[in-house]
């Protein structure tokens, strides 16, 4: 469009608006009845309270992790198989001691090397990450360990305040997906049950537990789960009276009608 005709369009809204201002009273007009607001309905208000916690989704309190010094550079300093080798060493987090994954594990730990590569690759620290989590101004260490049954034992590690005292604030053991950091949240999505499902648990920092909560849990849709088929639409039927459509020659339909 030439501005001469954008011109002309901008005229003609003008113009329509003037006029239809010149009727109207400028008045608030109703709206329609609007729904009644309903609150939340108490279902079974005479449950007994439940005698045992449900099972949760791993540590949900703070553990000090003795061996290690944290220097006065913070914990980027310090050597991530380090802390875990400590950590698993006396803290079997979610799996018993017994277990023969967190045996191995502890196995495999003795072949890390100081650069944390392994002999044969049998190292399960994976990279560390970095990240303030609790707010405080200092990063704290996120480490992943791959465990001999499929899992991610996955650990967070903070300094305690004035201490000097290593401390982990979160620990869990899942077969993840993906791990996402999103401000000071950690987002874990883990392998669900249900096919074409995943679980996507927020973790986040509770100043009064000091510790890391899973403060949101859910269930969603895969992003690369395969879609329903959407069935094919039936062929049209005949109609059984003369059509109201007008018919097509078929000269014009050639393209001779133009």
């Amino acid at each position: 469009m030439n501005r001469s005709r954008l011109a002309a369009a901008a005229f003609a809204v003008l113009a329509v608006v003037a006029v239809g201002g010149c009727g109207d009273p400028g008045g608030l007009e109703g709206a329609g009845a609007t729904p009644t607001a309903q609150g939340p309905t108490r279902l079974w208000p005479d449950l007994p309270s439940p005698s045992v916690p449900a099972e949760d989704y791993g540590a949900i309190e703070s553990v000090k992790v003795e061996g290690v010094e944290v220097p006065a550079g913070g914990l980027r300093t310090v050597d991530p198989v380090d802390v875990v080798r400590a950590d698993f060493a006396e803290n079997p987090g979610t799996y018993e001691r017994s277990d023969s994954a967190y045996q191995e594990t502890l196995e495999r730990l003795e072949d890390c090397a100081e650069d944390g590569s392994g002999e044969k690759g049998r190292c399960p620290v994976l990279k560390a990450y970095y990240r303030d989590l609790t707010g405080d101004g200092e990063d704290d260490l996120i480490v992943g360990v791959s465990t001999p049954d499929d899992n991610l034992d996955i650990r967070v590690y903070a300094e305690a305040e004035k201490e000097r005292q290593l401390t982990q604030i979160m620990e869990m053991s899942d077969a993840v997906l993906g791990v996402e950091l999103a401000g000071r949240d950690l987002i874990i999505r883990a392998v669900s049950s249900l096919a074409g499902y995943e679980y996507h648990t927020v973790w986040s920092w509770d100043s009064h537990q000091k510790a890391m909560l899973p403060t949101s849990d859910e269930i969603v849709r895969a992003a690369n789960a395969p879609r329903p088929k959407t069935p094919r639409p039936s062929p049209a039927q005949p109609s059984d009276g003369p059509s109201d459509r007008p018919s097509v020659s078929a000269s014009s339909s050639a393209g001779g009608g133009r």
